[in-house]
C-alpha cells in the first residue's frame, strides 16, 4: 500500500469526515457510561501543514483552510468543537498542525473512556505511537484495521468489555471496488462481534452512481438502523477527481441525524463550489431486531 494521508490533510474529505466524527462523539459523551472507539486505519495522528507532502497538493487549501476563512454565525455545536480543537493545537493563529481522526478522538475522551487506534505502515504507526507516548487511554497497535475488528472486538478496560463502541473506518481506497469489499466484509464481521456498536465507514464520492451496489450492499448488513449523509462539492460529474465524500453510519446514537442534518448547509456553505449538495439518506431505519 502506497497512500499516505499526509499528502491530502486537510482537504474537504477530511473537515467533512472529522467534523461528523465530533458530533458522533458529542452523541457518544451524553450518556456517563464509558465508551471506547477502535480507529482502524489511523494514520500518523498529527499533520505538519507545512511539510513537503501537504505543500505538493496544496488540497487544505480548499478543505481546512477555506472554512476557517469562512466563519458563519450560530454554527452548529459539532463545527464549533471543531474550530477549538484546530485552536488548540495552533495557538499562534497559523495553520501548522492539522489532527487525524485519533488524535481528535482522543481530545474528546473522558477518564473512563479509550481508544484503540490501527495502523499498517510501520513508519506511520511508529509516528503514531509517539503522538500518544504518554497516554494512557490511547493504545497503538501496527496492524491491518479490517483484521483487529476481529481481533480486537469487543474493546477492554481492565480486562472487561466495554459495552459502548465506536468502530471508525476510514481506508485508503486505492483500489475503490476492493476496497468496500474489504469494508463490507468487516462490518458484518463486527456486527456480528458487538451487535449494538456504532459503525462509521467513510467513502469518498467521484461520481455517484457507482456507489449504487456498495449501498444496497450496506443497506441489507444486519443493523437496527442506518443512513448516509453526504456533502458533493461540486458536481459529480468527473470520475478523475474526488467531488465529495460520504459516512455510512450503522446503529447511529438517537437523534444524530438531525444534528448532522444541521451541519451538512453549514459545511456546504464552507466548502462547496458552484452545483454542491448535500443529503442524508435512510437506507434501513428500525427493520432489524
Amino acid at each position: 500500500m502506497n497512500y499516505r494521508h499526509a499528502f491530502h490533510a486537510g482537504n474537504h474529505a477530511d473537515v467533512f469526515k472529522h467534523v461528523l466524527l465530533i458530533a458522533l462523539l458529542q452523541a457518544m459523551r451524553r450518556k456517563p457510561a464509558p465508551f471506547a472507539v477502535l480507529d482502524t486505519h489511523a494514520g500518523r495522528g498529527r499533520y505538519t501543514m507545512d511539510s513537503g507532502e501537504a505543500r505538493r497538493t496544496a488540497e487544505a487549501e480548499g478543505g481546512v483552510k477555506r472554512l476557517l476563512s469562512a466563519q458563519q454565525s450560530a454554527e452548529p455545536d459539532a463545527l464549533v468543537c471543531y474550530r477549538e480543537t484546530l485552536r488548540s493545537l495552533n495557538p499562534d493563529g497559523a495553520l501548522r498542525v492539522y489532527p487525524g481522526s485519533p488524535l481528535l478522538i482522543a481530545k474528546m475522551l473522558r477518564d473512563q473512556d479509550r481508544l484503540a487506534c490501527c495502523e499498517m505502515q510501520p513508519v506511520e504507526a511508529a509516528a503514531l505511537a509517539n503522538v500518544f507516548d504518554r497516554e494512557s487511554r490511547v493504545a497503538v497497535h501496527q496492524r491491518d484495521g479490517y483484521a483487529a475488528i476481529s481481533a480486537l472486538l469487543p474493546l477492554k478496560s481492565n480486562g472487561k468489555a466495554i459495552a459502548r463502541t465506536l468502530v471508525l473506518i476510514d481506508p485508503p481506497y486505492e483500489a475503490q471496488d476492493a476496497e468496500f469489499d474489504h469494508a463490507i466484509a468487516a462490518l458484518k464481521g463486527g456486527l456480528a462481534r458487538v451487535p449494538q456498536a456504532v459503525f462509521a465507514l467513510w467513502y469518498p464520492i467521484k461520481q455517484r452512481r457507482t456507489l449504487h451496489n456498495f449501498l444496497r450492499r450496506a443497506s441489507s448488513l444486519p443493523a437496527s438502523d442506518s443512513w448516509i449523509a453526504e456533502l458533493l462539492i461540486r458536481p459529480d460529474d468527473s470520475p478523475l477527481r474526488m467531488n465529495g465524500s460520504g459516512l455510512l453510519v450503522l446503529n447511529p446514537p438517537w437523534q444524530l441525524d438531525a444534528e448532522v442534518n444541521a451541519l451538512l448547509p453549514s459545511l456546504q456553505a464552507a466548502l462547496g463550489e458552484d452545483g454542491a449538495s448535500t443529503r442524508l439518506n435512510w437506507l434501513n431505519r428500525g427493520q432489524v431486531s
